[in-house]
């Protein structure tokens, strides 16, 4: 029966942590549980590296878009109504997409998964908010809801590894059923219902403008290898997304009821805490889109191999989570997050010197910085985010967090991904083998490193040199791509150093290198800004 009380809640607050923390690893899961099926699919359902992108981004993207209205919907019609309700649309859309017999049906049963994972996000984070009351017991129950999706993030390949070693690549999809289901009837038992009082009616313009802004421009990145980075399409592309945002900021300011509250960005704690998890998962993400394939294309792992050596990786990320509130307590927010990010930054240095030939152990150390700087990065900085709203506004404030970290993931594997195939065609371009294929055949490997499997088994004695050709070019495109990433968190560590607060409503100047704030001096952020 669902608690009534606040004693009651207060009574059954870590049943309900266990409980949401259960469907956000499903959701959270199912960005990068495909991740491993990838040369699986690109065979079996004869998927270029584009759609093998949109597989992955579709979900995602999906995702992204809808978190801030769905974070609105939860605070408007309650949380609890929201999560149940996401939870049904997540299951049914897993069954079909688990069933799709084409690439193009695939994606489309990946975009409307993230119908349903955009209704159970935010509303997680929010019923958490409004169940832990006290702010240390807060900041932990944030720490353990971090570990979770961090680790649900790395534990993807490895359960996708296990299921495509044992049943179908429809499993990794079909495996979703029966954990919403439980999750479902537990949830309607224990969680309470919680909604903002008053709660305004949904800004639909600004949720189209905001779909279409991160829509287009996730379209534009992905196809941008294919046009053509400089192309007049491409740059069209790129200035329609620009153009879509600023119309989405400037409707935002000017609704009185508006789906994003654009000015909670005047708030340095909330604004450069969001940065800093964007940075975080723009890296992971894009990893573990990348080293899923290097270990099955060029180390010759199985789906399950693979998936198990992502292993480190978890375990670092559910270790550091846990273990970064404690240490923000001695030192700070501020050098906790930068140094998460900077570990992530030389971590990614590291990985772009790989080769065919790097011995596992070395893989393993480049994990785990990995996994510590993730760590260290998204539990204090979420906790920043929450403690940075109102109770009411929680739903909103979750709904930033979370779409913080899905436009991350989204834009990690889309612009790996496209820099990755762009480094990867150039530098096919130069093989001796590969210049003397067939125009189709070298459109083929260009399309999808797993394809080239293929065409190598018609090739004969050639097959030793071309594969050889093809390894080089895939560990040219990881190197590059590695260094895109690590400049990225580089830099999401140099924002937070400089702007991200080392307490709430203290004075932060001095060592952390940020000026003493509460809420920046606007009036706009004074009910935003809370003690926790």
């Amino acid at each position: 029966m669902t608690p009534r009380t606040r004693d009651q809640i207060h009574r059954h607050r870590w049943s309900i942590l266990a409980v949401v923390c259960l469907a956000v690893f499903v959701t959270v899961l199912d960005g990068t549980i495909v991740n491993v099926a990838l040369p699986t699919l690109s065979t079996t359902l004869d998927a270029s590296t584009s759609q093998l992108q949109w597989i992955v981004d579709a979900y995602l993207l999906v995702f992204t878009g809808l978190l801030l209205a769905a974070g609105g919907l939860g605070d408007r019609y309650g949380r609890k109504r929201a999560l149940l309700v996401g939870l049904v649309v997540f299951g049914v859309t897993s069954a079909f997409a688990g069933m799709a017999g084409s690439a193009e049906t695939l994606i489309l049963g990946r975009a409307l998964m993230g119908v349903g994972a955009a209704l159970i996000f935010p509303a997680t984070l929010a019923i958490l908010t409004n169940v832990f009351t006290d702010p240390g017991e807060r900041a932990k129950a944030i720490g353990v809801w971090s570990a979770v999706s961090g680790v649900a993030v790395a534990a993807g390949p490895i359960l996708g590894g296990w299921l495509l070693e044992h049943y179908w690549w429809g499993s990794v999809f079909f495996v979703n059923v029966p954990v919403v289901i439980v999750v479902f009837v537990v949830t309607a038992l224990l969680v309470p219902e919680s909604k903002e009082a008053d709660a305004p009616s949904l800004d639909w313009r600004g949720l189209v403008l905001s779909i279409a802004a991160i829509g287009t421009l996730v379209f534009t990145i992905i196809e941008a290898p294919k046009w053509g980075w400089l192309s007049s399409t491409t740059l069209v592309g790129f200035g329609a997304a620009a153009g879509l945002l600023v119309g989405f900021v400037l409707w935002e300011l000017r609704t009185p009821h508006p789906m994003l509250p654009v000015r909670i960005f005047r708030n340095r704690r909330f604004t450069a805490a969001s940065a800093a998890i964007t940075s975080a998962f723009f890296a992971l993400f894009g990893f573990i889109f990348l080293i899923t394939q290097y270990f099955q294309l060029i180390r010759g792992y199985s789906p399950l191999e693979a998936g198990v050596r992502t292993l480190p990786v978890a375990i670092s990320i559910a270790l550091a989570a846990v273990v970064a509130p404690r240490i923000v307590q001695r030192v700070g927010t501020t050098k906790v997050v930068s140094a998460g990010l900077a570990l992530m930054a030389a971590g990614f240095v590291w990985v772009s010197t790989a080769s065919a030939g790097t011995p596992y152990l070395e893989i393993v150390g480049q994990m785990i910085l990995l996994g510590v700087g993730l760590g260290f990065t998204t539990a204090p900085a979420t906790e920043s985010i929450m403690g940075s709203v109102s109770l009411d506004k929680a739903g909103v404030g979750s709904a930033v967090n979370d779409t913080t970290r899905e436009l991350g993931g989204t834009l990690g594997v889309a612009i790996v991904g496209s820099v990755f195939s762009s480094v990867y065609a150039n530098a096919l371009s130069g093989g001796r083998v590969f210049s003397g294929l067939p125009a189709e055949a070298q459109k083929v490997t260009e399309d999808s490193v797993g394809a080239a499997q293929v065409v190598a088994g018609r090739l004969g004695s050639l097959a030793p040199a071309y594969l050889g050709e093809v390894s080089d070019a895939f560990l040219s495109g990881l190197a590059v791509a590695c260094l895109v990433v690590a400049g990225v968190a580089l830099a999401g560590a140099i924002v937070a150093w400089v702007f991200l607060p080392a307490r709430a409503g203290v004075d932060v100047g001095g060592a952390d290198g940020a000026d003493p704030i509460v809420t920046d001096g606007n009036a706009d952020d004074a009910e935003l800004v809370t003690t926790g």
